[in-house]
């Protein structure tokens, strides 16, 4: 029996690896209170004489025409007081600074850049702030409705997270490591290849040994598939050998280095999304969670017995390839064809 794990949890271990104190603590919200007004006594107020209005026209009244001086009788000593022009006041100029300066124009905010290097020294993209359309209607049923979702910009690793790259974490926590690295040889012999065989409690350590996290499985399928709404990473066309790795046996050399499927990277210049590995997310799986999805930065169910996978792997056909497929595992096993990539928030601007 599927053991119910839950986010309210103080701390998860890590199988296979001894470490402990992944808190996944919901923060508590608070709640709310009532606030009333305090009523303050008002003084009582002198009468004072109403002031007299200016007279200004309404709107569409009709101001009464001014009336013309009556003319001279003929002999009268009175004669219209002459007016003499009086020079023309210059225009006024614009005033400025005392020092000379022109006004400093209105601070923009910086933009976050494009790219940067993780803590692991490994590329990320920036996926920016907006909308996406999340789900299919060509799909399985857990894909469905197809709904909208903003999301706030973060950042994603370029690649899957390598052998060499995880090597270094086994040897930092020095703890027993996954099928595989007991004698050094896959780190060693395969260091640009995707790990495997990696459970999500391993995946989500590494994440957070090097700062990061897991993407969600909205923030996933956003980097997959663009705004646009895509079938794939690279568009609609049908995946080729060129696109992903896919449609393989199970052998050694079914997994591929990253970083050589360049036909296949997404919109925001993701590689491997689709083929290769499945990749885990931080999501608990519910197949009718897009019927009551957020709409905004949604982090999935509070609780659930298996986790989200996205993106299909070698063995797989085109049909898992799909940015919008989804399906599960289970946090504590490990699998040949599920690997990871990490995500990171945005540093908040000053």
């Amino acid at each position: 029996m599927a053991m119910l794990w839950k986010n309210t949890v103080a701390g998860v271990m890590l199988a296979g690896f001894g470490l402990s104190g992944l808190a996944l603590a919901v923060e508590p919200v608070a709640p709310k209170s009532d606030s009333g007004q305090m009523q303050t006594p008002q003084l009582p107020v002198p009468p004072q004489a109403p002031a007299v209005p200016k007279q200004h026209a309404q709107d569409g009244e009709v101001k009464p025409p001014v009336k013309s001086p009556a003319p001279l009788q003929e002999g009268s000593k009175e004669q219209p007081p002459s007016v003499t022009p009086g020079p023309a006041k210059p225009p006024t100029k614009a005033t400025h600074p005392p020092n000379g300066n022109t006004p400093p124009k209105a601070a923009t905010m910086p933009q976050p850049p494009g790219e940067i290097v993780g803590k692991d020294g490994a590329p990320m993209v920036l996926i920016p702030v907006g909308e996406f359309t999340m789900g299919s209607d060509k799909g399985d049923d857990d894909e469905q409705p197809i709904h909208k979702v903003f999301l706030d910009s973060f950042y994603i690793d370029k690649f899957e997270v390598t052998n060499g790259r995880f090597a270094k974490f086994v040897e930092a926590i020095q703890s027993e490591p996954p099928w595989g690295f007991a004698d050094k040889e896959t780190p060693v012999i395969r260091p640009d290849q995707p790990v495997r065989w990696v459970n999500w409690m391993e995946a989500i350590g590494y994440c957070l040994w090097v700062g990061k996290r897991l993407p969600t499985e909205a923030e996933w399928e956003k980097a997959a598939r663009g705004p646009d709404g895509r079938v794939y990473p690279w568009g609609n066309d049908i995946p080729t050998p060129a696109h992903a790795v896919f449609g393989l046996k199970e052998g050694s050399d079914t997994v591929s280095a990253i970083g050589n499927r360049d036909k296949g990277k997404s919109p925001y210049g993701v590689h491997d999304l689709a083929g290769n590995l499945y990749e885990w997310t931080t999501d608990w799986y519910d197949e009718e969670f897009y019927s009551k999805n957020p709409a905004i930065n949604p982090k999935g169910p509070l609780e659930g017995t298996a986790k989200v996978q996205r993106g299909g792997s070698y063995i797989n056909g085109a049909y898992r390839l799909r940015s919008s497929f989804r399906t599960k595992g289970d946090p504590t096993e490990h699998d040949p064809n599920v690997g990871f990539r990490c995500a990171e928030d945005v540093p908040k601007q000053p």
